[in-house]
């Protein structure tokens, strides 16, 4: 019997159902992937290219919804592995005759591009580099050695530029323009916020809170690509990218409205709301609203403000936020970078000896498991693995399922591609969703598509299907016992650097004059979006061992902490008094809540009352 209590679980299940509920472009989404991903495999079946299922894995990890991102992503990607196949062929001529070199190559490639890809932009795609570097030449045991370095380089090279090259074709028949995704997010902040307003308490309104979590950095460059390509005129594209900045101030005034405005005003901007997003979804431009009142309040003439610019009034000066380099400020002081390389490294070596010394391939999906669990918080890795050991079962049923009753029934490539795709679209469905549940999402994909996929045609044996299962489930239990032992990083770090990030650049628009604000969106976003990710984070608390866990009045300071420095966006971007000395002190306060600085709480002087008690708040949570 479960202990939780039965709100919790009736929580639960209502976040599940909200998790999993259709909304506007996920269901374009799933099946384009799932199409592409039937494409992949049919490919793979004619050509008999190995490891189909990891061709559609890198599709389902990499399709996003704009083709233009989607096509520069693949041609980036198949550059890449043209490079690593260069470079391959030098590292395994050395290597080829010395299974000790080559087992400290993988080590060290697997060391560099994973602690690159942890202080950088870099990101999981340095995990992806790694493992193929990795998996390319753990293959040299399986061929002779005179085919040993022809057959590992194409195997590679084709594992990861085939399914490459068709999102490339694909996105440019089928993708989504990203003029039409940029149009159809803001109707969605339009009707979002008239929503959240006539709901009498919009600081509350839980849709609207997370659209303004959401990365609006990613879109001004969806729109910043609509002007290079030339998708639309310029004017037109310049109107786009005012679009995406003005409708996020709308939707941050309109989180700042106080719960008591009269009722006819609320009336009043829920009617102008409206009316602009029905005038745009009819293509035409909106109307110029009516002048604030002198008795409104910041909040409203920003909201009104925002809808003139949607309306095409001329948007003011743009302070953008300062752009971060390739590589993170702490890259070369921040052990914890280097301390995840190697933790990763130490799992999928492990996973490779095991199945290389007791002669058993078919679990080879234990190494490649290593490098797509990980994360750098511990209770980030435990809550990952969860999804992914659920998805993997209920992957791994529904390729069972497939192989018991009906790859008996297939006799052809196109019936098996109806199969992958029916397999590939309950994953994606659940891979687009929110981030905490994608990971589950991707697992059913791939654990199905591992069970399938077995060759180069339908087959119904279920020994290599229960090898590659028993491999996924061995590497999470490894991921979990290293990740969890060796140098474990609890959740709370992980917190109280997004929180130091979100203070930077609250301090940075808090140093702003006070007519500027309005237009340092680009910071306003960011602060919004560093906050939101402390708040997934410390949801993340439970998955963590209970040795590691932050104390409950800790996790209680960080996450009052929390919605103080959003509360402190809001009032500070509407304020029109200078704030030079808040700005000071929430610098200063960035560097003590992240651990680089251990200073004394400063006294809190200037602001209101209320930005005094929340800087006061946020002080103290920084040395809890």
């Amino acid at each position: 019997m479960s202990d939780a209590p039965p709100a919790d679980r009736e929580s639960i299940i209502s976040q599940i159902r909200a998790d999993l509920a259709p909304f506007p472009g996920r269901a374009a989404l799933t099946w384009r992937i799932a199409l592409l991903c039937s494409l992949v495999s049919a490919t793979a079946m004619l050509f008999e290219t190995p490891e189909a299922a990891i061709s559609c894995y890198l599709i389902i990890f990499l399709m996003k919804s704009d083709a233009v991102i989607n096509v520069g992503t693949a041609l980036g990607l198949i550059v890449l592995a043209t490079v690593i196949v260069a470079v391959m062929v030098v590292i395994i001529q050395y290597t080829v005759d010395s299974p000790l070199l080559r087992m400290a190559t993988i080590a060290f490639a697997s060391f560099l591009f994973l602690y690159i890809g942890a202080a950088s932009q870099l990101g999981e795609i340095g995990g992806i580099i790694a493992l193929i570097i990795a998996f390319v030449l753990t293959l040299i045991n399986l061929v002779p050695v005179g085919d040993a370095v022809s057959f590992g380089l194409r195997y590679a090279w084709y594992m990861a530029a085939m399914p490459m090259a068709w999102m490339v074709v694909f996105n440019f028949v089928l993708g989504l323009s990203p003029v039409r995704l940029l149009r159809q997010t803001l109707l969605i902040r339009l009707n979002t916020t008239a929503d959240a307003i006539a709901s009498g308490a919009p600081a509350k309104y839980r849709p609207l809170l997370e659209l303004l979590r959401a990365d609006n950095g990613a879109l001004e460059q969806q729109a910043g690509f609509v002007k290079i390509l030339a998708f639309v005129s310029r004017p037109a594209a310049r109107q786009i990218s005012a679009d995406v900045r003005a409708s996020y101030r709308l939707m941050l005034a309109a989180s700042a409205l106080p719960d008591t405005i009269a009722e006819e005003r609320r009336t009043a901007l829920v009617s102008s709301i409206r009316v602009a997003a029905s005038a745009l979804e009819a293509g035409e431009a909106p109307a110029k609203s009516e002048p604030a009142g002198s008795d409104s309040d910041g909040a409203e003439r920003e909201i009104l403000m925002a809808l003139d610019i949607i309306a095409g009034c001329p948007e003011g000066p743009v302070i953008p936020a300062p752009k971060p380099g390739f590589f993170f400020d702490d890259a070369l002081t921040n052990p914890a970078y280097q301390r995840f390389a190697l933790k990763t490294t130490a799992a999928a070596m492990i996973c490779y000896l095991v199945y290389a010394g007791i002669n058993w391939q078919g679990i080879h999906t234990a190494m490649i498991t290593c490098y797509v669990a990980a994360l750098s918080s511990t209770g980030e890795t435990v809550h990952k693995l969860a999804l992914r050991i659920t998805g993997c079962l209920i992957g791994a049923a529904l390729g069972v399922g497939a192989i018991l009753f009906v790859i008996p029934h297939i006799d052809g490539i196109g019936a098996l591609m109806v199969l992958v795709f029916a397999g590939v679209l309950v994953g994606a469905w659940v891979s687009t969703g929110p981030e905490r549940i994608s990971y589950g999402g991707v697992q059913i994909a791939l654990a199905f598509l591992l069970t399938v996929l077995q060759g180069f045609g339908p087959s119904t044996s279920l020994d290599t299907a229960w090898d590659r299962i028993l491999g996924i489930l061995l590497g999470n239990l490894v991921v979990y016992l290293i990740f969890t032992r060796l140098w474990p990083v609890p959740v709370e770090w992980t917190v109280r650097n997004h929180l130091a990030k979100a203070l930077t650049g609250l301090s940075r628009l808090a140093a702003l004059e006070p007519q500027k604000r309005t237009g340092a969106v680009a910071d306003a976003a960011l602060v919004e979006r560093e906050a939101g990710m402390a708040a997934e984070a410390l949801d993340l608390i439970p998955f963590e061992p209970a040795s590691m866990r932050a104390k409950p009045n800790v996790e209680a300071a960080l996450r009052q902490s929390r919605e103080d420095i959003a509360a402190l966006t809001r009032t500070i971007y509407l304020s029109r008094t200078d704030m030079s000395d808040v700005a000071r002190q929430l610098k200063h306060v960035s560097t003590t809540i992240a651990g680089t600085a251990s200073s004394p709480v400063a006294e809190t002087h200037g602001g209101d009352d209320d930005v005094r008690n929340r800087l006061d708040r946020i002080q103290r949570a920084a040395i809890v």
